[in-house]
């Protein structure tokens, strides 16, 4: 009788190890971003139209955008869910409206909290995703607010480390911020365990 209880519970022990289904919920990660804050064509949308823009080809050239540094953090949620936090640092003279341009680079510093809602989970390699959140700038003593709302891609590397591609458009909220689109490319690792 032992054996036989012995067998039975090795048996169901073995089912329920294979019948446990992977978690696709993304683990804690870490990453680096190089971005570009393009003002001009978020100016020549506000000042003119996003279909005049987009019919005349009037986008901001990457030479033309200042750059810099961003780092994130991120956790899964749920398989399709995940928070996005990222803390971006660039030297740039920041057009302030209703302000003349100083001339004088300084440095920009934005930080943002974001839900990013993914159209696949983390079962597929290239996943797209939407976001939105909400974000603090400081430049020069100003401190100031915006709403980021974006696009994006991320490419896995067997699970472990991403590729992401970023677009954002940065939505002012007070008058210290300026509306500008805000375009990242980064290598994201994970720094927790899948659940």
């Amino acid at each position: 009788m032992k054996k036989l209880i012995l067998v039975l519970y090795s048996v169901l022990f073995c089912f329920n190890i294979f019948c446990q289904e992977k978690s696709y919920q993304q683990p804690a990660t870490f990453g680096i971003h190089f971005v570009f804050n393009d003002f001009a064509t978020a100016q020549l949308i506000r000042s003119t139209s996003l279909s005049s823009v987009l019919k005349d080809n009037k986008f901001g050239k990457l030479k033309d955008m200042s750059q810099g540094l961003a780092l994130s953090f991120g956790k899964g949620l749920s398989e399709t869910f995940d928070f996005s936090s990222t803390l971006v640092g660039s030297f740039l003279s920041y057009p302030f409206e209703d302000k003349p341009v100083s001339g004088s680079d300084f440095l920009l510093l934005e930080g943002d909290a974001c839900i990013r809602g993914k159209m696949l989970s983390d079962k597929y390699w290239f996943v797209p995703y939407l976001q939105v959140g909400v974000g603090v700038s400081k430049y020069q003593g100003y401190w100031g607010t915006f709403i980021p709302a974006g696009v994006g891609i991320q490419v896995s590397f067997f699970g472990e480390a991403y590729l992401v591609i970023n677009s954002q458009y940065r939505i002012a909220v007070t008058e210290t911020t300026n509306y500008h689109f805000i375009h990242s490319i980064g290598l994201v690792g994970n720094i927790g365990r899948r659940e």
